[in-house]
């Protein structure tokens, strides 16, 4: 059947615009690279146009004259992946209901969608693709379209969309490594290449039509190989037209998909995942994917990246080569943190303010001031034994190693990165991948506006004006500041409540101490406070999660990215600048701003003039910091792996109980391919943003808190195999798409690396008491200012807590609650001078020299780990010198190999050309002359 392509049928109508379907107007052939160059007359063209289109008023001009898909009965072959004749492969598959067997017949609204299906399948079979069509064996009301890609087909859109094929197996050598004496150890993390055959390499040019001898054609049946079948057949898919209504034209599988005519389409998975294909023709890739990459008993082996690429495309393929590799590097950092935690550990013992504040003499004498008005008690400082034993776990002195060691393991991590991603770039052949990707249909349907290019001076269509655009960027960032505000009051909410419950916990914890002990010990207000508010924000974060995500694809619809890649890096940056705020903000505030301006007892701080200011235990906010990194990072972790492995799974159980009715029939792939999930565009960007989120609680806080590497990599273990289970079980297979890297993602993560130096300097400067207790050591605990002859902890505790007379309490009533109170004098946690001083509750001199102390901390701290990670940077370049002689060594014999083709073109056809002008000469002049 000859091929007629949309770039004929489409130049027919006139330009319209429609905000919902898709619209392609008289642009120049040049300016529209996703179309076929014309291959039928224009005669024949109007002629296919006028049997293949629902006109405006959606009748029929010409119904007999659909042409419609073969149906045929299924052969009883589970495992072919052709048509029945055995030789077409089967690229996709279009599900449906149909029509006349549905059980809700509305007829006006089913005749409709019948007859936009059946042009749009016309459509298909005019651009050249062959459709077959088979009735389901368990709903009778299923009916399964499977589409094949000619050859002709397959080069064509090949060349459109600069599909990169091989020309000649790759001859360059590998360098022997620096770890080739290690390979007995390597070989027990590798694949075994008996079962998973290594790639042969080849160098790639962009397909030529027209030069189709010089590729490495030896098989038309494998040349294109499944993945990149299914690619051309998506791209023809979306830009293929069903329906013109007021000269609109409406296109794209997409829209069929949403609007209900279409049910499914999706490419096949090449066998069953539990067990290899009865087929000896089929690679059995997904069999072999379960088997050795996502079942359990491979949870130690390396990922086999290359056939991942092979079966799901570069896209996927990248994601999990990032995830691998981010996952090997936390083992450097789990292993350093896991040190520092055992350091804070088996010291605790000798940690002498903690054994100050537990000792009954000191801590138990201490009594310290209300927490709130009128209604908390005074109580004793060493009922917060158990919390300050914890805390000199976290802040000691191997925090300060581990912060700064983090700081210096994310630079290495991304420069690494960056190399790897080269090396990948190379092996996968996408170097050069930025000119094959072709703008989104969605985009080009709105494209109605003609401008001027300024390179080519030639008229083309943009979807708005200059104008236009600054309307809606306006309105998309207004949008963004509005969700981003709505967060910010849902955290002043959750402070309210922490406020609040404050004072419930105080009066009522401290009042049942008697005779309670181990609830006294263990559970005091501030920590009881702190976990119910972590619980209660972790909810709320996880809701205002779920409503933003549809908000943003909304805003990145309506802002309208000009191709895939420009619509992810932007729903990216939106969704992580929420996130960003959702999930950290409750952090930033513990760490940052809680206990940091209180006031003093006579005369606290209040909240929207009602309720006072939180204040840190005596030790200081950080352990309420690490149970809140505790519960939000582990609680996401739990939360995600259960939607990721129980939803799809109980999905689809319930999906093969509706169908349990013909559960004994032998049933073809296509139909057990169909009641499996659709992993969805954006299923891949969920994944990152999972990863990205843990990546900031790794690094941002990771001075309150030394095992969040151990966390994240024992997480990112069970994720790995994880998303590889529902990739191969779970899930339809999904269209494999091209990818150079990881996109926004990259940058995204540089700034967190940037931020988190900044953080960890000022949780260790401003929320734990190292620096407190350092400018105590060395020079508040001896004279002039101590009284010890040596340095010395001893005697911290009593300077840290300064001295109030309860006589000056200030109440919002007409008297004081506390006028009656047995004790004369508390204590607070603040460096401020007594009583009866002639600056009485001003801060000290103590207290300048810790605000020096720590500003000094910070600075240099900054500089340091910044000049290292520069330096870092600087000496590690993205791409190695192996990688790049790669990549030019073949560049050049590519451009050679295709101009020496080229040059015997030319000789050939000039000796030719030759040939036919000697034999023209010598016909004239055998030729007898006329008189």
């Amino acid at each position: 059947m000859p091929m007629m392509t949309r770039d004929v049928l489409l130049e027919m109508e006139l330009e319209e615009d429609d905000e919902e379907d898709g619209y392609i107007g008289n642009v120049p052939a040049s300016k529209r690279p996703l179309m076929a160059p014309p291959t039928l007359p224009s005669s024949l063209a109007l002629e296919n146009l006028e049997q293949t289109t629902v006109s405006g008023s959606g009748s029929l001009k010409s119904q007999q004259d659909f042409r419609t898909p073969e149906f045929e009965e299924f052969n009883g072959k589970p495992d072919s992946l052709f048509f029945n004749d055995g030789q077409r492969r089967i690229d996709f598959v279009l599900v449906y209901e149909d029509e006349s067997r549905k059980e809700t017949n509305k007829k006006g609204s089913n005749e409709k969608q019948r007859r936009k299906r059946q042009a749009y399948e016309s459509n298909l079979i005019c651009d050249g693709l062959q459709l077959e069509a088979t009735r389901s064996l368990v709903d009778d009301k299923l009916v399964f379209v499977k589409v094949h890609a000619p050859w002709e087909v397959l080069c064509t859109y090949a060349e459109i969309m600069h599909i990169k094929l091989p020309l000649k197996p790759n001859d360059l050598k590998t360098r022997s490594s620096a770890f080739d004496n290690f390979n007995w150890f390597t070989k027990l993390l590798q694949v075994d290449e008996s079962i998973i055959k290594p790639e042969q390499e080849f160098f790639t040019a962009p397909f030529e039509k027209n030069r189709m001898n010089d590729f490495y054609i030896q098989d038309r049946d494998t040349f294109f190989n499944p993945a990149t079948r299914s690619r051309i057949v998506y791209f023809i898919l979306s830009r293929i037209m069903y329906q013109v209504r007021d000269n609109v034209k409406k296109f794209g599988i997409n829209k069929l998909v949403s609007s209900g005519i279409y049910k499914a389409a999706f490419p096949l998975h090449d066998c069953n995942f539990s067990s290899p294909s009865e087929d000896l023709s089929c690679p059995n890739e997904r069999y072999l994917l379960y088997r050795e990459w996502a079942h359990p008993r491979s949870i130690y082996k390396k990922q086999p990246l290359d056939l991942i690429r092979k079966y799901y495309g570069e896209k996927i393929g990248i994601y999990f080569a990032w995830l691998g590799y981010y996952t090997q590097m936390l083992l450097l950092a789990a292993v350093v943190g896991v040190a520092c935690f055992l350091y804070g550990y088996f010291t605790q013992d000798n940690c002498t303010w903690s054994k100050e504040v537990c000792d009954p003499d000191i801590g138990g004498q201490i009594i310290m001031c209300p927490q709130c008005d009128n209604e908390c008690p005074f109580w004793s400082l060493n009922v917060t034994c158990e919390s300050s034993k914890k805390l000199c776990i976290f802040d000691s002195f191997g925090t300060l190693v581990f912060a700064v060691f983090m700081g210096v393991w994310v630079t290495l991590f991304l420069e690494f990165w960056k190399r790897r991603q080269a090396e990948l770039e190379y092996e996968w052949d996408t170097v050069e991948l930025q000119q094959e990707e072709q703008p989104r249909p969605e985009y080009e349907a709105q494209c109605t506006h003609v401008v001027i290019n300024e390179i080519t001076q030639e008229e083309e269509r943009v979807p708005f004006t200059t104008w236009g655009k600054c309307i809606r960027v306006t309105l998309c960032a207004s949008a963004v500041f509005f969700w981003i505000l709505l967060i910010i009051a849902s955290v002043i909410g959750i402070i309210v409540y922490r406020l609040s419950v404050f004072v419930i916990f105080s009066v009522n914890l401290r009042k049942i101490s008697n005779g309670t002990d181990p609830i006294q010990k263990y559970v005091t207000p501030q920590m009881a406070t702190s976990i119910t508010a972590s619980l209660i924000s972790f909810i709320i974060i996880m809701i205002l999660n779920t409503i933003y995500e549809k908000v943003a694809i909304m805003i990145t619809n309506f802002e309208l990215p000009r191709t895939q890649t420009d619509y992810e890096n932007s729903l990216t940056m939106k969704m992580f600048l929420f996130q960003f705020v959702n999930y950290y903000s409750s952090c930033f505030y513990i760490a940052f701003f809680k206990g940091k301006f209180v006031g003093y007892p006579g005369d606290p701080v209040y909240w929207l003039g009602k309720y006072r200011n939180e204040e840190c235990d005596p030790g200081g906010c950080l352990f309420e910091l690490t149970t809140q990194l505790i519960i939000i990072m582990g609680g996401k972790a739990i939360w995600n792996n259960i939607q990721e492995v129980l939803l799809p799974w109980v999905m689809n159980v319930f999906g093969r109980c509706n169908t349990v009715s013909g559960a004994e029939k032998i049933t073809p792939r296509w139909e057990q391919d169909y009641h499996l999930q659709p992993m969805g565009k954006l299923g891949l960007f969920y994944e990152y943003l999972e990863m990205i989120i843990q990546f900031g609680f790794v690094t941002l806080f990771v001075a309150s808190f030394p095992l969040a590497p151990l966390l994240a990599l024992v997480n990112n273990i069970l994720e790995i195999r994880v998303d590889a289970w529902k990739l191969t079980t779970q899930y339809r297979r999904m269209v494999p798409e091209k990818a150079r890297d990881i996109g926004a993602w990259q940058p995204i993560m540089q700034g967190i690396a940037i931020l988190a130096v900044v953080t960890n300097a000022m949780i260790i400067a401003f929320t734990s008491d190292m620096i407190p207790r350092l400018v105590y050591y060395w020079s508040f605990s001896i004279p002039p200012y101590g009284d010890h002859p040596d340095y010395t902890m001893k005697g911290y505790i009593n300077i840290s807590l300064s001295i109030f007379n309860t006589a000056d309490f200030k109440s919002r009533v007409k008297e004081s609650p506390y006028a009656g109170s047995k004790y004369y004098t508390c204590r607070y946690r603040d460096f401020r001078y007594p009583p009866g001083h002639e600056q009485e509750y001003k801060h000290n001199i103590y207290y300048w020299h810790v605000i020096a102390a720590k500003l000094a901390f910070i600075i240099v701290m900054e500089h340091i780990i910044y000049s290292v990670k520069f330096f870092i940077s600087y000496a590690i370049p993205d791409v190695s010198k192996s990688t790049k002689s790669k990549i030019k060594r073949e560049k050049y014999l590519t451009q050679k190999l295709l101009h020496e083709n080229h040059l015997k073109d030319m000789t050939k056809n000039i000796g030719v050309i030759a040939e036919k002008m000697i034999g023209a000469v010598v016909d004239n002049s055998l030729r007898p002359k006329s008189d």
